[in-house]
């Protein structure tokens, strides 16, 4: 009887079963006639509960919850802090944007438009307000981009209309004038560039061919020097223009000097040290008696050192370019002269581009760098400064740290490659050649001599 009480109820149950899922399956079928899921309903309003990140820089993610946002990305607009903002997608309670640059003011707003995208219908704003955290890009700071280099031109004019420079080896700032970068050029015309008038002149030089470097006297009228990157084995290399003349004319420092690429004046104690090339030496030049001695051989002759002496004096990092790697060469204040350097950053004759510490990084044709204190180290004490270089080869800005690490700071993207662009440091800047580089103090920003692309970029915060 059991048994087959339980025959005569399956299907009963299933009849049950099959009648319950058509009624729903009916149901979802009617309200999709009434109103498909998810679409935007102007009978309701639009709000905005939640988003994430709050905080956060251009080119962030950010997902913004709600509802009756509708699933068409083309009719969703978003603005955040007063810029609008790239839609990626929109389903209903939720929308995934981009954070556009410069959206200083945080506030949120969500917009429905119509079918035409031209009528707001509604919109919501978030309650709370997002902290925008602006970022360091690259930028152009003057000169022409020639696609067609035979359209390559070179003139004096306001930074809208200079031309392109070619040959920048070495940026130096007037130490009385912050406004005024002088950079030198060995195959072309030194220059001026005047930030404060946004204009660019020539800095003539006559009778001195290839300018490797331009330095300035320690004493009180800091004059200007220019080393001349010459192959005579009888002409002298440095001359010394006057700020008195406004640097109109000059004289020969008594010192016959074959192939100086890299020269730095000590900041204590104001003797000049300078390489040759085919030497292989750096030399010790006393500006005040004309006392001239060998500080120190190179490790390798036939090939360009580059000089740059630490702010306090206690060391200089010495370049060898064509060997792709830096070395130290520390100061002896007894002696009053640099020792015979190590190296802290690449490996000799190795190049490469590999982030690391001492010689586990790889370098390809170091340039000129400049110290830029660091105030995330005034806790920890010692050395209070990083190293920014450019790496010519890998096209990039590079930088060594105290404790000699070399890491990676704009240029050289995801793929690696040399070019011409702007923006963030890392996944969109460009470079082609970087040879010359300053830090601006007062503007805190850098400039980049952008040799292969002819003009000199910018690296700061945006909107700076």
């Amino acid at each position: 009887m059991k048994n087959k009480l339980k025959i005569t109820c399956w299907p009963i149950q299933g009849i049950l079963l099959a009648l319950i899922t058509l009624f729903f399956i009916q149901c979802k079928e009617s309200s999709t006639d009434e109103q498909p899921a998810g679409l935007f309903d102007p009978s309701k309003p639009v709000s905005v509960t939640d988003f994430l990140p709050k905080e956060g820089g251009s080119g962030s993610n950010m997902v913004i919850y709600g509802d009756n946002f509708g699933n068409d990305v083309s009719r969703i607009k978003v603005v955040i802090g007063g810029k609008i903002a790239k839609v990626i997608s929109v389903k209903g309670t939720s929308l995934y944007c981009i954070v556009p640059s410069l959206a200083t003011e945080g506030d949120i707003k969500v917009y429905v438009l119509d079918e035409q995208r031209e009528e707001e219908l509604a919109h919501a704003e978030a309650r709370e307000i997002f902290v925008y955290i602006p970022k360091w890009i690259v930028s152009d700071l003057v000169g022409t981009y020639y696609e067609v280099g035979s359209m390559f031109e070179e003139k004096e004019g306001p930074f809208g209309d200079c031309g392109a420079f070619k040959e920048m080896n070495w940026f130096t700032f007037d130490p009385k004038n912050p406004n005024r970068m002088y950079f030198a050029a060995e195959n072309a015309a030194a220059r001026i560039v005047d930030l404060e008038q946004r204009y660019v002149s020539y800095f003539r030089t006559p009778g001195v061919g290839r300018k490797s470097v331009i330095l300035w006297k320690p004493d009180g009228d800091q004059d200007l020097i220019t080393a001349e990157n010459h192959s005579s084995d009888t002409r002298n290399a440095f001359h010394v223009y006057s700020r008195s003349s406004n640097f109109a004319s000059s004289q020969v420092i008594n010192r016959v000097a074959r192939g100086v690429n890299g020269a730095a004046v000590h900041p204590v104690n104001g003797e000049m040290y300078y390489s040759l090339f085919r030497a292989g030496e750096v030399r010790r030049h006393d500006l005040t008696t004309g006392a001239d001695q060998l500080a120190f051989q190179n490790p390798f002759s036939a090939l360009a050192i580059y000089i740059v002496i630490h702010p306090s004096g206690d060391y200089a990092y010495i370049t060898n370019s064509e060997r792709h790697y830096i070395l130290k060469s520390d100061y002896d204040y007894d002696r009053k002269i640099f020792k015979a350097p190590y190296p802290v950053a690449g490996a000799a004759s190795t190049s490469g581009w590999v982030d690391g510490v001492g010689t586990n990084g790889r370098l390809n044709r170091p340039m000129q760098g400049v110290f830029v204190k660091n105030p995330d180290y005034e806790e920890q004490g010692g050395d209070q400064y990083d190293y920014y270089f450019c790496d010519r080869d890998n096209h990039c800005i590079r930088t060594l740290t105290p404790l000699g690490r070399v890491k990676t700071y704009a240029g050289r993207g995801n793929n690696g490659t040399s070019g011409y662009s702007n923006g963030d440091l890392r996944l969109e800047a460009r470079f082609k050649g970087p040879c010359a580089i300053a830090h601006d103090e007062a503007r805190n920003c850098f400039y980049v001599g952008d040799t292969g692309n002819w003009i000199i970029r910018k690296i700061a915060l945006e909107g700076e």
